[in-house]
């Protein structure tokens, strides 16, 4: 009798816990948010307040800036593009590491682009949104945690991760110098990767080799298990063995 072999497709990688939470999260605020801002003129005082403003970080000490402005976005491809990023990368992350240790990363990496943005004009008047720092250093992290697998380029060219990583990071070096009133903050990606690589470079997250141990504990774990299985399958309705 023929066997047939079941074949599952699926497109990117399966939608992890924390991930999730942080994609409900932003889809509220940006509905709340933007939404309402293009409704009615008065409604942006939202993102004057919680948008990230250096000078007023630096003068009026509006810390929280640090943190609410990653949950601000200015336009749908704008929200869309960082959550299908967050999705993309993030999923693989918080498989690796764990939801606790993934979403501590991305609120440092997200946290460490503003400190960047500040830093470098700190009475700068223009206002930053989104969370396209912390997704850079998704970006950066998965780079370095699976250098080899391929990411494609408009869905068809592939590319190693390694390289990917090295050319965007490439792309925001150069935009910030050529085109620093884009209205895209490439010195928030910058410091995003930045931080993420500072991070991980200080043993942040568990090394590879605790990671493989890691691997290896649970490939243990899981052939104890098959092998108890098979010898609940070999007893009969009764309970008695059979041999």
């Amino acid at each position: 009798m023929p066997r047939y072999r079941e074949y599952s497709f699926s497109f990117g990688p399966p939608l992890t816990r924390m991930v999730k939470y942080l994609i409900v999260v932003i889809s509220a605020v940006f509905v709340l948010t933007y939404i309402p801002a293009q409704l009615f003129a008065e409604w942006t005082f939202v993102f004057a307040l919680l948008g990230l403003r250096p000078y007023d970080v630096t003068h009026h000490l509006y810390l929280w800036q640090l943190v609410t402005y990653l949950f601000l976005h200015g336009g749908f491809f704008h929200v869309i593009f960082n959550l299908f990023a967050l999705w993309m990368f993030g999923s693989d992350l918080e498989n690796r590491w764990g939801p606790q240790q993934f979403l501590f990363y991305f609120f440092l990496t997200g946290v460490g682009a503003g400190l960047f943005d500040v830093a470098l004009q700190p009475s700068g008047l223009m206002s930053t949104i989104g969370c396209s720092g912390a997704v850079y250093g998704l970006l950066l992290a998965y780079g370095l945690i699976f250098p080899d697998r391929p990411i494609y380029l408009y869905m068809i060219i592939p590319i190693k991760a390694k390289w990917f990583v090295m050319i965007m990071g490439l792309i925001e070096f150069v935009s910030s110098l050529s085109s620093p009133g884009s209205g895209i903050s490439h010195v928030a990606h910058l410091g995003g990767m930045l931080f993420g690589f500072l991070y991980l470079r200080a043993g942040g997250v568990p090394s590879q080799f605790q990671l493989r141990f890691q691997d290896w504990r649970r490939a243990r774990l899981r052939k104890k298990f098959e092998v108890y299985m098979r010898k609940q399958e070999r007893k009969d309705d009764t309970g008695r063995w059979i041999n």
